[in-house]
């Protein structure tokens, strides 16, 4: 039967790394600079924000660290928040996950795999008649339906790759990450070799003082970068299926995030060496426009943007095949705990939670219809920031109340790093719901439909 099946520890520390590394990549290494730049109006404090973000994201990375090492297994964060808190919360979270975190963040990289495609090849515009068509006036399900059909094609394609089998889907990944890889080792060795003349102001320190830029434009900015290192815990989710999870889970985490920030800095500055801050300023005012493409154009001409396009497209299509891979394990595993439908608990023939699979894709794919770009990434970053911080806070929490606990690694800086991680947390979310509330309010929504759900779930769930 099907439910007497077990998942496969079959994925080892260089898994791990991969995971984490193409769970981050995806569309914001490619489309943040310039509306960061827009925002700053200066090199060096765009690249200070870069680095800023990664930097915090480190510090959510090393105290995430901790707990998984502690308590790895399958659901990643849904464990986690079972055995800190209790199980009300840890089903908030998967609940979160399926609704809006991980399915938003699948229909988003999804979106610009799309928008890649038909910059390369055009579409054929459908239900053209219907653009204007609109659901309350907030959301508009055809507008560039071509562009959302295509994306929601590739959920599904990806979706059924990922549910013939773990091993196939692996290997998959690992290919799509070494040419992402590849394409921006590119992007950076021919970009700096290319560079005639330095942009005005390049990487002027005097710009601190200079510019004049305001935490609140500081902290927008940031933003940007954070949908950018967006992903790197969702590694956790697939900790029944990695080797040695206690020691390589932590391991895998600090290192993935450590190469992405190195990619990030050499990357931008790439882009900044090859395109002034009013290039990507008015780049970002285009909305057909994305800074990478422009960059690689000045010094490669049409054969770049092609070559550049087609990058796009593998880096988030390894970006949405990792998203899907470890995205439905949680629900797989709050099904088990008899907190979800039964079925989602299944195994199919080839190991691997096929049903949690496959209600995952049809729902990312009726959020792919519901919003643009920027408002799923927007309801994203918010959304899951509320569990990064009660992640870091249960570091504290786990080391009161059980303080002799075998620790695999311990997280560097404590008590100083988890305090400022949760603090930054609450920062965050309390900007979001004042900067961007539709997009909060809708999160916070999906979120809360979740405590209905809990309180019924005995009617629910128990004999589906």
């Amino acid at each position: 039967m099907g439910e007497q099946r077990t998942l496969h520890r079959s994925l080892g520390f260089g898994y791990v790394v991969i995971f984490v590394i193409a769970n981050i990549i995806g569309s914001g290494v490619f489309k943040k600079i310039a509306p960061m730049t827009a925002e700053l109006n200066s090199s060096a404090w765009v690249l200070l924000a870069w680095l800023a973000a990664g930097i915090i994201t480190l510090f959510g990375a090393l105290s995430n660290a901790e707990i998984a090492g502690m308590l790895a297994d399958t659901g990643g964060e849904f464990v986690y928040f079972k055995k800190i808190y209790n199980r009300f919360f840890a089903f908030i979270y998967g609940w979160s996950l399926f609704a809006v975190i991980q399915t938003a963040t699948i229909s988003s990289l999804a979106y610009v795999f799309a928008q890649s495609l038909n910059s390369i090849l055009p579409i054929p515009t459908v239900f053209e008649s219907l653009q204007d068509y609109s659901i309350g006036g907030v959301f508009f399900p055809f507008q560039d339906f071509q562009v959302k059909l295509a994306a929601i094609l590739l959920i599904f394609l990806l979706t059924m790759l990922n549910i013939s089998g773990l091993k196939g889907s692996a290997s998959t990944g690992k290919w799509l990450f070494w040419l992402t890889m590849a394409g921006l080792i590119f992007i950076v060795v021919f970009g700096l070799m290319h560079v005639k003349s330095l942009p005005e102001n390049f990487m002027n320190p005097a710009d601190f003082t200079r510019v004049k830029v305001s935490p609140t434009s500081f902290f927008t900015a940031m933003l940007g970068a954070f949908w950018a290192y967006q992903g790197w815990i969702s590694v956790g989710y697939i900790g029944g299926e990695i080797q040695n999870p206690n020691k390589n889970l932590p391991r895998g985490i600090i290192v993935g995030v450590f190469v992405v920030i190195g990619i990030y800095m050499l990357v931008n500055l790439t882009y900044l060496a090859l395109l002034s801050v009013p290039e990507l300023s008015s780049i970002h005012g285009s909305e057909n426009k994305i800074a990478a493409i422009e960059a690689v154009r000045s010094f490669w001409g049409q054969t770049g943007v092609l070559f550049i396009s087609i990058l796009i497209l593998f880096s988030t299509l390894g970006c949405t095949h990792a998203s899907i891979l470890t995205g439905a394990r949680p629900q797989y595993a709050m099904a088990g705990d008899g907190l979800f439908f039964k079925s989602f608990a299944r195994l199919n023939k080839a190991g691997v939670p096929g049903i949690s699979l496959l209600w995952q894709g049809i729902w990312a794919a009726v959020l792919v219809l519901s919003g643009t770009f920027d408002q799923l990434t927007d309801m994203t970053v918010f959304a899951v920031f509320i569990f990064y911080g009660a992640s870091a806070l249960g570091v504290f929490i786990l080391r009161y109340r059980i303080p002799d606990a075998i620790r695999p690694y311990k997280a560097w800086g404590y008590p100083y790093i988890p305090a400022f991680y949760v603090l930054f947390c609450v920062v965050l979310i309390a900007s979001t719901l004042y900067s961007q509330p539709r997009e909060a309010i809708i999160g916070l929504v999906l979120i809360f439909l979740g405590i209905p759900v809990y309180f019924l779930k005995h009617l629910i769930f128990k004999h589906k």
